[in-house]
């Protein structure tokens, strides 16, 4: 069996497509573009090459960026004072603080200071609470382009046993929910499960969310399985300067047991800022109740 390769890239310009249209559908009955906010703390270069693409991608689709670069030594109360602002700003629908923070700014303050109507992260408590009890709200953008490539394969998966390997607030826990939404049996492991590779190999769809580049090895996989690798790794290489990506998934193995599995890069890393834009119109519609 050779696994069919899921092109994060090609659902990611699919996604970006119909949102532009979506898009200009709204503001011709608001009267202006949705706003998407984003606040740089620093200049970490990882993060400057990331905002710099959301900001050319929101104005791709139609939508206005508004940009704020802050130096590294902005205090947290002057970080808390332009959320105000940009919570006020009714030409701001959502708002994306880029982390990680520098170290004397506590991120769950400033992710709790963002008003749940704005947070297009998805990471304030009260979108997190809405998301565990089934209820509409922001979703993380990975998580949600996780399912949008799982569906590009398996568009239901009612009844499937998914393994979801990683448990933090930003990917696994909130892809657990999202899957449980689907129908779906759901484990939840993590690095220190006992006996990961047995339950591994249980899984329909497995989810590797857990930073460990190439943990999951080929006999880890169930054949057939659906496996998205939400890891990126970057390991040395001969050679090169920057050396190689990898995943959590040693993909050359896997590949030649699963039935689908996303490339790294060019899996799941592209859907994640074409789901924060999807959550921004998501954000403004919800605001003005203009669908």
């Amino acid at each position: 069996m050779q696994a069919s390769t899921i092109d994060g890239k090609a659902i990611a310009d699919k996604v970006r497509a119909e949102l532009a249209i979506d898009v200009a559908q709204w503001a011709a009955h608001a009267g202006r573009r949705p706003g998407l906010a984003v606040v740089l703390v620093g200049n970490d270069p990882a993060s400057e090459v990331y905002v710099g693409s959301k900001a050319r991608q929101t104005v791709a689709v139609g939508m206005r960026s508004f940009e704020h670069r802050l130096p590294a030594e902005t205090s947290q109360t002057e970080l808390l004072a332009l959320i105000a602002r940009l919570n006020a700003d009714d030409t701001v629908d959502g708002i994306l603080v880029q982390l990680p923070l520098p170290v004397h700014i506590r991120s769950d303050l400033v992710i709790r200071a963002i008003d749940p109507a704005k947070d297009v992260d998805g990471f304030h408590p009260e979108n997190a609470g809405r998301l565990t009890s089934g209820l509409t709200g922001l979703v993380p953008c990975t998580p949600l382009g996780c399912m949008l490539l799982l569906r590009s394969v398996e568009p239901t998966p009612v009844g499937l046993h998914a393994v979801v390997i990683g448990r933090s607030n930003i990917v696994g826990r909130p892809i657990a929910q999202l899957l449980l939404q689907a129908d779906c049996t759901v484990t939840t492991a993590h690095s220190r499960s006992r006996e990961l590779p047995e339950l591994c190999r249980m899984a329909d769809i497995l989810i590797a969310a857990v930073g460990r580049p190439e943990l999951v090895r080929g006999d880890w996989i169930k054949p057939g399985a659906i496996v998205i690798d939400v890891g990126i790794n970057r390991l040395p290489a001969a050679g090169a300067a920057k050396g190689r990506l990898v995943g959590d998934v040693a993909f050359a193995e896997a590949v030649a047991v699963a039935r689908a599995i996303t490339p790294v890069p060019g899996g799941v890393g592209p859907m994640t800022i074409a789901c924060l834009l999807h959550n921004t119109l998501q954000a403004a519609r919800a605001r003005l109740r203009i669908s």
